[in-house]
């Protein structure tokens, strides 16, 4: 690895397990937003960087939970593949859009932070 992705990942592991399932969230959330709005290039960064977040949080957490962050990681890693296949068409992108709102919906229910939120009243 390269010395400014050594410092992400410990910047990045510095949080907790919670924090760090909130981090994943909210860039598969901006997956989905990205792939009617943004550059491939963008789109692209993000996966690449939800990858690392994956890799750097599943070895640390529950088997099963673990699997699931890795099963959506090596998705991504898919849809990398053939991201230019898939720019190019917009039904392609929309399914890579709603999957990835998806994963970003039960990755942050895997995280428990809206459970600790406090409520308004």
């Amino acid at each position: 690895m390269n010395q400014k992705l050594d410092e992400k990942q410990a910047r990045f592991q510095s949080d907790n397990i919670q924090t760090r399932l909130g981090h994943i969230a909210s860039n598969l959330a901006r997956i989905k937003s990205f792939c009617s709005i943004a550059h491939k290039e963008a789109v692209m960064s993000v996966i690449a960087e939800t990858k690392w977040f994956i890799e750097w949080t599943a070895a640390e957490m529950e088997p099963l939970q673990a699997e699931e962050l890795v099963n959506i990681q090596v998705q991504l890693a898919i849809s990398e593949l053939s991201w230019d296949e898939i720019w190019l068409h917009e039904k392609a992108r929309a399914e890579v859009a709603e999957q990835a709102g998806v994963w970003s919906g039960r990755v942050l229910d895997m995280s428990g932070l809206l459970c600790d939120a406090p409520t308004l009243s």
